[in-house]
């Protein structure tokens, strides 16, 4: 499946609707651990691939550990290609025959197709989520304006420019510390991360331009373009890492970024980098998915990855997706849908360009099956005409209407206002930041639930229902983001 970020235009789902076909079951998630009789599942995706695959294609094979996930590859003939160590996944190449026979293995829990496209789901107000009251008016545990300081967020998105002015330090420096990409061979289906320098725009290498519009919400900094205009993002002092997957990868590109981050979220910098200067990754955002919503999937190495993620005090964000829908059936982004504190999926607010804290759900955000609460989205942030780093020649920034200039004269168009839960995603994954500042020791759950029971219930859309925290709904979650409000709920 190809990965589709998170634009108004295209939304993405990361689950196909095949059922198990040919003798090749499909997932079934309350599936035992201990049921070594029984084949191991398969993703639905791979179930409705495997009915047509004439070669070989990649897999992930997940194990009881890394060993048996090795070992089960090894016995079956299988081409390994790469692994995720931590949550006991195996990368590889693999024939039908060979998926089959690997489900019989010994340890083998789950099989998982790694060829899934997913894509960036797209379509700055910090006045109406009290973001920007809350960098002037409030400080973190540091002593320091409530900016996001001492935190890192990491970005897993098309690209970066570092040198874009809306990411400059007042040094000259680029608030981009750490750059990387995530490099997949299309013929052999295999992924890595590299480090780049923190000079190379990897967004204009991926022809994207998503990935920088992204980074400036959440964190770009105090800028007055040349009309007058004032800008900043939710974390005007958090630090930025840039994971590029390329404007269109599978969703093991996706993964090999999560997998990253957690190996890697301590010393994104590497060793001896200190953390003043390099903090350590306290949040993710993750603007992409599968069109059409989906079924949430516990077995996949996305939701292993995340749940791993949140156990070591990493919050993960999603955006919530840009399939619209009326409550009939669930279109919202599976991952998100993931009940582990910590997790959050992002519908979009509309606050009609003006700041108030009463506007509208817009139209494009998807929405969760009214009668299953579980997926439903956890929070509304604002989504619609957000005003952010772009380039004016690539791709997606294009696709906006409103250009304007920087603030040198040679920033020429850098900056476009786009829609989509994408841009709704970085707002909330800025202010994570900010309440990891003022409370370094609260855990990804803690960090859920200020937000959630402090959240403004707008009026707008589907009647908000009683929930564990507080008022709910199938299309805007507990209401929209209240950042004064969360730090005094999670202090």
């Amino acid at each position: 499946m190809r990965t589709k970020f998170l634009l108004a235009l295209a939304a993405t789902t990361l689950a196909a609707s095949a059922t198990g076909v040919g003798g090749v079951a499909s997932a079934a998630p309350d599936r035992a651990a201990g049921a070594a009789s029984a084949p191991a599942d398969v993703s639905d995706f791979l179930a409705g691939q495997l009915t047509r695959l004439t070669g070989p294609t990649a897999v992930m094979v997940h194990g009881t550990s890394i060993a048996a996930a090795r070992d089960a590859v090894a016995a079956t003939g299988m081409t390994k290609k790469g692994e995720f160590r931590s949550i006991g996944v195996v990368i590889a190449k693999a024939t039908r025959a060979q998926v089959e026979a690997v489900r019989t293995q010994p340890g083998v829990t789950y099989v998982e197709g790694g060829a899934q496209p997913i894509s960036f789901f797209q379509e700055t107000s910090n006045v109406a989520t009290r973001g920007a009251e809350a960098a002037a008016t409030l400080t973190g545990a540091d002593g320091t304006p409530l900016t996001g300081r001492g935190v890192s967020v990491a970005v897993i998105d098309s690209g970066v420019d570092p040198t874009h002015p809306y990411l400059r330090e007042a040094d000259g420096s680029s608030a981009v510390v750490a750059n990387l990409k995530a490099l997949c061979e299309p013929l052999t289906e295999t992924c890595s991360v590299q480090r780049l320098p923190n000079v190379v725009d990897t967004d204009t290498l991926s022809v994207g331009g998503h990935g920088t519009h992204v980074n400036g919400i959440v964190a770009g900094r105090p800028t007055t373009l040349t009309d007058g205009g004032k800008v900043q993002g939710a974390a005007p002092g958090a630090k930025l890492v840039s994971i590029s997957t390329g404007a269109g990868i599978v969703i093991l590109g996706a993964d090999s970024a999560l997998n990253w981050v957690l190996e890697n979220h301590e010393a994104p910098c590497g060793a001896g980098v200190p953390a003043a200067t390099c903090p350590p990754i306290k949040v993710t955002n993750n603007s992409y998915g599968p069109t059409g919503g989906g079924a949430f999937d516990p077995e996949s190495a996305t939701v292993k990855l995340q749940r791993a993620l949140a156990a070591e005090g990493v919050v993960t964000v999603w955006a919530a997706g840009n399939d619209g829908g009326d409550g009939s059936q669930s279109l919202t982004n599976p991952p998100g849908q993931d009940p582990t504190g910590g997790i959050l999926s992002v519908a979009s607010y509309n606050d009609g360009d003006t700041g108030t804290r009463d506007g509208t759900v817009s139209d494009f955000s998807s929405r969760g099956l009214a009668t299953d609460p579980s997926t439903w989205p956890d929070l509304s942030a604002p989504g619609e005409n957000i005003t952010s780093s772009c380039r004016p020649y690539l791709v997606i920034c294009a696709t906006g209407l409103d250009f304007r200039n920087g603030p040198g004269p040679l920033d020429l168009g850098t900056f476009n206002t786009i829609s989509g839960t994408s841009m709704a995603a970085p707002h909330v994954a800025g202010i994570v930041a900010q309440l990891f500042q003022a409370d370094p020791s609260a855990t990804p759950g803690d960090i859920e639930e200020a937000l959630k029971v402090s959240a403004h219930t707008y009026a707008d859309g589907a009647a908000y229902q009683a929930g564990p925290l507080g008022p709910t709904s199938y299309d805007k979650g507990h209401g929209l983001v209240d950042v004064v409000a969360a730090v005094a709920a999670l202090g």
